[in-house]
């Protein structure tokens, strides 16, 4: 079945939901930053061209798509989880609690929910995951737009506070940059302490 079909089929499950929000996150991966969510209804009488799964989309077409999907969706909203409540609570616990402020930010409440991935935050709505859903249906991928962009717009920001990690080129990923820089300066408070990397850092200092 084709991306552009592919909708219509998961709207088809529950023909007597009015409103459906896609919900995805960014950030589960990454050793330093909160995780975001989002979820987003979008207008069927305002169709946005070239939405897809934020991974596969360049910066620069992120960053043109993030306003056109907040000025034409019915409702969205960006959420996120701490720092301090992913070392509490756990990543996916975090996530979780991230897509649900996001879904219970939305100024519409949603009938549904479509979720990315195999597992559901508690929602108010039916939930309907959706494995691959950010490539599959449009308002999953407008939710992992919105989230990728906010997420990176908050490493830039902590970037600003400590340059000497280059947050703005790795984005908090694992990369062997960021290793070197952990290695070299030692975690800032933005890194996530339960994370193997940066605990075993800690262990040794």
């Amino acid at each position: 079945m084709s991306r552009a079909t592919q909708p219509s089929l998961f709207v088809s499950i529950d023909p007597a939901a009015q409103y459906c929000a896609g919900v995805d996150e960014a950030g589960r991966g990454p050793l330093a930053g909160d995780v975001y969510a989002a979820a987003v209804i979008l207008d069927p009488s305002q169709p946005i061209e070239g939405l897809a799964d934020s991974k596969v989309l360049t910066e620069k077409r992120r960053e043109a798509l993030a306003p056109l999907i907040q000025q034409r969706a019915l409702a969205w909203c960006v959420a996120r989880a701490s720092v301090q409540e992913i070392d509490q609570l756990n990543i996916l616990q975090a996530t979780l609690l991230a897509m649900q402020r996001a879904v219970q930010g939305l100024n519409i409440a949603p009938e549904l929910a479509w979720v990315d991935g195999n597992q559901a935050p508690r929602l108010a709505c039916r939930v309907q995951t959706v494995v691959k859903g950010d490539a599959l249906v449009p308002a999953i991928s407008a939710a992992s737009i919105l989230a990728k962009t906010a997420r990176d717009a908050e490493l830039l920001r902590l970037h600003a506070q400590h340059p000497e990690y280059g947050f703005n080129l790795h984005k908090g990923y694992g990369t062997a940059l960021h290793m070197a820089r952990l290695n070299e300066f030692g975690p800032c408070p933005a890194h996530r302490r339960s994370f193997a990397p940066v605990r075993r850092l800690l262990e040794v200092s």
